[in-house]
């Protein structure tokens, strides 16, 4: 009788843990959405992403921006987006652009724990994150809950073991705190992965300059 519950319990075990195995949700597109801040104001972000792009807009008091990315990382471009100041305005960055940039970013190693807790409903696990350049350390919490395309993970956790919830983001020498509040498979909005033809286009100092 012994024999024929625990031969039971451990099936129910077994199955258990094959039907969490693989209850894991694999995106191949969709959108990531999380609040973050701009210049210390408030402000909502959504990243639309596909196997060979990602689009993150970030919406704000005064207007918008749009970071368009590609898989390969040799295609960046930023678009603005104020209707108060009139500004209408896309930076393409040079390659000499894109290599400078590249050495703005950290180069991570990765350490994991066996820390866990739930954010935003999924089950995380923390990884500490090393920069090779600084010798600072991140906590990053990652997920298995789901499974994304590279364009769906910033760049500089390029390796990491997981699908990043909470983490830190660089930006021009800027770090903010990112927690992920969904993931969606909503298709993006025409136009998202473009630039519109109304934008005046110029390089990424041009758009810093103003010009």
């Amino acid at each position: 009788m012994k024999t024929k519950i625990l031969s039971a319990a451990l099936g129910l075990a077994l199955t258990t843990g094959f039907l969490t195995a693989n209850a894991q949700k694999a995106y191949t597109s969709g959108v990531i959405s999380f609040p973050t801040e701009v210049r210390g104001q408030p402000a909502d972000a959504k990243e639309y992403f596909t196997p060979d792009s990602s689009a993150l807009i970030v919406t704000f008091g005064a207007g918008s921006f749009k970071m368009l990315t590609d898989a390969k990382h040799d295609y960046l471009a930023v678009i603005l987006d104020i209707p108060v100041a009139g500004i209408k305005k896309a930076g393409i960055a040079t390659p000499a652009e894109l290599e400078q940039g590249a050495t703005m970013y950290p180069t991570f190693t990765y350490t994991p724990t066996t820390e866990t807790k739930t954010i935003s409903g999924f089950n995380c696990t923390k990884i500490v994150a090393k920069d090779s350049k600084s010798g600072k350390t991140y906590d990053v919490w990652v997920t298995k809950d789901v499974s994304v395309p590279p364009t769906a993970i910033a760049f500089y956790y390029k390796g990491i073991d997981g699908f990043p919830v909470q983490y830190t983001s660089f930006n021009q020498g800027e770090e903010t705190t990112i927690t992920v509040k969904t993931i969606t498979n909503d298709k993006a909005p025409a136009g998202t992965f473009g630039i519109s033809s109304d934008f005046e286009k110029g390089s990424m100092a041009d758009l810093m300059s103003g010009q």
